[in-house]
């Protein structure tokens, strides 16, 4: 982040003990691959090369470039700068090896090859020479190595038993068994053409990810996220739950540029820790907090994580149309968030924490206007009818101009165009070209991700196992609806395909989530997300909840998997940053988080919970029924209220054993959006409020 643009900010930056900083370096790898660092010409050259990526796109995006090309290259960048930045393992860092730039100068042949043949190699693509299978599988063994460089081991593997999946199909026992594809038939498939490798994943990267990624570092490089942080904090002071407030509030303003769930706990931790602890913060709790705070980065408009976008291109929807559905469930996230928070001043009876001395909210809003300009413009643009590429691509020139608002912003400084500073090297030392140096770098490991995951989606569709694995689901759901209905007619109630038919729903929700979780647990959101909708999504679609919610709902789990180990990488960050017990932490993030878990059920059990996505669209917006859109939000919010209550044990004051499972059943019944779960979740409420205002008043507290 820029330290420029807050002068003499009177709050406590803590530097963080070298051990600390160590691990939060370990995990933030673990996400994006161990970089090496270059000093030099070879960095200058690197450098450049990253330049000219993020320089490329952004002309890309003005300018028509076939997307038999525009892929293409975007991988070859991509491969390229993998294996000169990410060495093949640990004790290699920093160091730029002779298998390095061979397995780079394959990377480039190979794409040379491609662009080389054009429309004329997918014309082939059934019948591919002995020359195009080499190539094709060379291709596929340098993005599996370059996905395990720059992210983990695990996706790769993953992708590996997709193509033995494909390859050995006739060997497999039913119902997975189908006959089985020859390395010539699969290679063809899976780079021939714009399937595959070079399919949606790969398109949704070389067009809106990366844009998105040089977006996001001219915000940080402009000095945006440190305002938003410093505000947040300004904003928040006075009161016992201030500091947690403004951990909230500063991860969503902060995460919604970034995208990035570890990026924002390690930005706001570093500062925010020391305010936690002196509020009366334990150490897991304090890093639990910051976890679920950062979680909600993926979650929160205008950027949300790259899987957002490969939502729209799925669904052949405009990205403001899946902001528009993102809006409700972030704020219902932050929500569950902000009342956990409350609870816990009250609870562990904690102190109030002057959050900023100096500074008023007013005052800093007032002098640095600029960068919410920057953070809404691109909302304007797409609301204005432009493409999103265009609204990324002129939202980031805006970003650009307003950073000269200030002297301590300038993207290049004020020095450099009065001849105060060397002309070169001032304008190759500025933010604007880190910038897009940080664009190219930042995107490298997504485009990895979205490669391998365009490999399994290529399988998927060769071997129709999406329609095989969803026939599988609604197979066991059938047979576990039967029972649930049986079990339900023995309290007299009445066996109609209704009933049936709801009871296979949830079954199905309930086995997509748990994929999704599992899937979750050892790939990153993107593919988790790309895995799954190829898979399970037509399950639940076949059960006629729409699309746009069956993608959203799995979308939704997919970043929920994040605060669960092994890959609880945010929580570990946070650990690594309080000092407390790696997975003490991430229980604690389940706590913080543990309402929202419920939410996407809302979205696919009854057609009234859809309007928590606001009808899928803006077209469908015209046509909304407000009153039940408020309906279901409203009962969502009061459900999640009860459910953290009865997780925490807590509502106004503490509750007893009973107002704690009548909360919990309130809270489940709530999600549920149909009118009898609603009456009876709100009458527990009601039911408990009245108990615990009856009750007299009593000193409870218990310690973090």
């Amino acid at each position: 982040m820029a330290e420029n643009s807050i002068p003499e900010s009177s709050r406590e930056e803590p530097l963080l003990s070298e051990e600390a900083r160590k691990r939060v370096e370990e995990l933030i790898e673990e996400e994006e691959g161990t970089h090496n660092r270059y000093t030099g010409v070879l960095a200058v050259l690197l450098t450049l090369a990253a330049v000219i990526m993020s320089l490329f796109h952004l002309y890309a995006a003005v300018e028509i470039v076939p997307a038999f090309r525009l892929r293409p290259i975007h991988v070859a960048f991509a491969l390229t700068l993998v294996f000169l930045l990410f060495p093949i393992a640990k004790r290699f860092r920093h160091r730029l090896m002779w298998w390095d730039v061979i397995f780079a100068a394959a990377s480039l042949a190979i794409i040379g090859y491609i662009l080389y043949w054009g429309d004329l190699l997918g014309d082939r693509a059934t019948v591919p020479t002995t020359l195009d299978q080499v190539v094709g599988v060379a291709l596929i063994l340098l993005i599996l190595e370059a996905n395990r460089r720059s992210s983990t081991w695990i996706l790769p593997f993953i992708v590996s038993l997709f193509l033995a999946y494909a390859l050995f199909g006739p060997s497999l026992p039913a119902p997975w068994t189908h006959k089985g594809y020859e390395i010539a038939r699969l290679t063809g498939a899976l780079y021939m053409t714009l399937e595959g490798i070079f399919g949606v994943a790969v398109d949704v990267s070389s067009t809106l990810i990366i844009l998105f990624t040089i977006f996001g570092a001219f915000l940080q490089y402009s000095g945006a996220g440190k305002f938003f942080l410093d505000f947040s904090f300004a904003a928040m002071g006075g009161k016992p739950s201030s500091a947690g407030r403004a951990v909230v509030m500063s991860s969503f303003l902060l995460g919604g540029p970034s995208g990035s769930g570890v990026a924002t706990t390690v930005t706001i931790g570093a500062v925010a820790y020391p305010l936690l602890a002196k509020a009366g913060y334990g150490k897991e709790a304090a890093g639990g907090l910051l976890a679920a705070g950062g979680l909600g980065a993926i979650l929160s408009p205008p950027v949300l994580g790259a899987a957002a976008f490969l939502i729209a291109e799925f669904l052949r929807i405009s990205y403001l149309d899946v902001i528009l559905m993102a809006t409700i469930p972030t704020i219902m996230f932050y929500l569950g968030i902000f009342i956990m928070v409350e609870i816990d001043a009250r609870k562990f009876n904690m102190k109030a924490v002057a959050l900023e001395k100096h500074h008023r909210p007013l005052e800093l809003a007032k002098r640095y206007w600029y960068h919410f300009v920057s953070l809404v413009s691109i909302v304007v643009f797409l609301l204005a009818g432009y493409s999103p590429v265009l609204s990324v691509f002129y939202a980031t020139l805006v970003t650009a101009l307003v950073s000269f608002f200030q002297r301590d912003s300038a993207l290049i400084p004020y020095d450099w165009f009065r001849g105060r500073m060397p002309w070169i090297r001032g304008f190759w030392e500025s933010g604007f070209i880190k910038a897009l140096e940080g664009g190219s770098v930042g995107v490298l490991n997504v485009a990895m991700t979205c490669a391998s995951a365009g490999i399994i989606v290529g399988v998927v569709t060769l071997t129709g196992l999406g329609l095989k694995f969803s026939s599988i689901v609604l197979d066991y759901a059938d047979s576990g609806s039967k029972g649930l209905v049986s079990l339900w007619v023995m309290f007299g109630a009445a066996a109609t395909p209704e009933l049936l038919h709801d009871m296979k729903l949830l079954l199905t929700a309930l086995f997509t989530s748990l994929i999704v979780w599992v899937v979750g647990l050892a790939v990153p959101v993107t593919a988790s997300y790309i895995i799954c909708a190829v898979i399970t999504a037509p399950a639940m679609i076949k059960l006629g909840v729409p699309d746009f919610a069956a993608h959203m709902f799995i979308f939704y789990y997919a970043v929920l998997s994040e605060v669960s180990p092994p890959t609880a990488l945010s929580p570990f960050a946070a650990a690594a940053i309080t000092g407390g017990g790696p997975y003490r932490t991430t229980l604690q993030s389940w706590k913080y988080c543990a309402p929202a878990f419920l939410l996407p059920f809302m979205f696919v059990l009854d057609p009234s919970g859809t309007g928590l996505l606001l009808g899928g669209s803006f077209k469908n917006l015209a046509a909304a029924n407000w009153g039940s859109i408020a309906l279901v939000a409203g009962t969502a919010a009061v459900g999640i209220a009860a459910l953290a209550g009865g997780l925490q044990g807590w509502l106004l004051c503490k509750t007893t054993a009973l107002e704690r499972w009548m909360l919990i059943i309130a809270g489940l019944a709530l999600v549920y959006p149909t009118t009898f779960a609603d009456i009876l979740g709100i009458v527990l409420v009601v039911i408990v409020v009245a108990l615990q205002k009856l009750r007299p008043p009593a000193q409870t507290t218990v310690t973090t």
